[in-house]
């Protein structure tokens, strides 16, 4: 076991850099956009809202097969990586088509969310445009979860990146306009990730095509007629693992959309709060990532023992490093908060949320990690129940009641004017999630009883 801990460091910390570059892409746009005018970056804050939402929820169904693949390199089944890749390609066509159907006619969505009519034409020009970026984008999020099954994460990093320096220049020149081309604004910036998409998907083609690594799995046979069993098999993982996803976006999102009503001083100290917290996660779904590829690759050797002893080495490992990283937050909470913003009110409002963010990372980091390791043993419907009762339930819904109708003492409307309320609620939700995902996955590891055979006597009993 001493060579695994380094082994997944290196596949994390590869996994790490793609991540980050990924996030840079909305970083780039808002840059960008806010640049243009007040209108643009409002347009492109919505429309990335939902898209996110959408792409985020089917990327997860793929996300989820990574287990599988990884099961099947360790069984040395090469040839059914392939013949699974192929299968999934229909799965792939019905979440293209449904996820385009929701960007290219997002009406109802709108007036739910109850967007300004001014801006809603906008809105659906830029999801006009993303919608054909969907298929190259789930397209590259199962080669990215293919490399990572087969321990060869590297290629879809240096892809991301990459892609980054071409989507920074792209994003200015369709926003800005340039030779021939007429200013578009925030439909400038779903152009530039438009143009990305098929460009890295052709490459990671043309990758599959030529590396050696690949020829194994025989990947480029003949399609074969749908394998309903199997189609099957990747609806019970895939689904649940999606919708998980779609529950802890839309709880983001939406505490978002709340905490605008309170005005700019709550908005702007929530987005530096919101956006820490999603560069922090990266880190703990970076090892969850790493681990769950080794796990089931240990798991398909037929190695029980070996893939429950690294499930319990790298769980204490993404606890420490989540502490550390909560401890970074708390000490230097006022540092950092002074790099995002001038402004003495915005900076005094964010120094109290990063406390909370700081306990919302320790929980963040269990929870994502037991819900990634948990797809190994196919355990998914039981965190996605758990997810739409204390996510939306208990941090969404519990916060939501606590600022806006709850009949607070004077003592507590000034706390209750914050987006406080919403954040002690999520991380306090977070942990008791935290705490259900780490029984689940205590019992799940654990190797039953033989039958007939007495539970061990208790040590400190009689």
């Amino acid at each position: 076991m001493k060579g695994e801990l380094p082994y997944i460091g290196r596949h994390a910390g590869t996994v790490l850099a793609g991540q980050l570059a990924v996030m840079a892409f909305g970083t780039t746009d808002t840059i960008v956009a806010s640049r243009y005018s007040n209108e643009a970056v409002a347009a492109l804050s919505v429309g990335s809202a939902i898209f996110i939402s959408v792409y985020a929820s089917l990327m997860g169904i793929f996300q989820a097969l990574l287990p599988l693949w990884a099961e099947q390199r360790g069984a040395g089944r090469t040839q059914a990586i392939g013949h699974s890749l192929r299968q999934s390609m229909y799965l792939c066509a019905m979440a293209c088509a449904l996820g385009m159907a929701m960007l290219l006619m997002p009406d109802a969505l709108l007036r739910w969310t109850d967007v300004p009519d001014a801006l809603q034409l906008e809105v659906k020009r830029y999801l006009a445009v993303l919608a054909w970026g969907l298929p190259p984008a789930l397209l590259f999020r199962i080669y990215g979860a293919l490399n990572q099954a087969l321990g060869h994460p590297k290629l879809v990093t240096w892809l991301q990146l990459v892609s980054l320096l071409i989507k920074i220049p792209l994003s200015v020149w369709f926003t800005f306009g340039g030779p021939g081309l007429a200013p578009q604004g925030a439909v400038g910036c779903a152009m530039a990730t438009l143009w990305v998409n098929y460009t890295m998907f052709a490459v990671a083609l043309w990758l599959m095509r030529t590396q050696d690594f690949y020829a194994p799995l025989a990947l480029w046979q003949k399609l074969e007629p749908p394998d309903w069993l199997l189609l099957g098999r990747f609806c019970r993982l895939g689904i649940p693992a999606g919708l998980a996803i779609l529950v802890e976006v839309t709880s983001f999102t939406l505490m978002a959309l709340y905490v605008a009503r309170q005005g700019p001083l709550s908005s702007a100290s929530h987005q530096i709060a919101a956006n820490l917290a999603a560069i922090c996660y990266m880190v703990p779904l970076s090892l969850a990532i790493a681990t769950s590829a080794r796990v089931s690759y240990w798991r398909g050797a037929g190695d029980e023992d070996r893939a429950g002893m690294l499930i319990r080495q790298c769980f204490r490992l993404t606890l420490m490093v989540g502490m550390a990283t909560a401890a970074t937050l708390f000490i230097a909470r006022s540092w950092i908060a002074v790099v995002y913003t001038d402004s003495p009110r915005v900076l005094a409002m964010t120094s109290w949320l990063l406390i909370c963010v700081a306990a919302y990372h320790v929980a963040d980091c269990v929870q994502t990690y037991c819900i990634f390791v948990l797809r190994c043993y196919r355990v998914t419907v039981a965190p996605l129940v758990i997810y739409c009762l204390l996510l939306w339930g208990g941090g969404l819904g519990l916060g939501y009641w606590l600022t806006y109708r709850w009949q607070a003492s004077p003592g507590w409307q000034e706390w209750q004017a914050t987006p406080m309320p919403f954040w002690v609620c999520s991380a306090a939700a977070l942990l008791i999630t935290a705490l259900a995902f780490s029984g689940i996955l205590r019992r799940t590891i654990r190797p039953p009883r033989p039958r007939g055979l007495p539970a061990a006597p208790n040590a400190t009993g009689p």
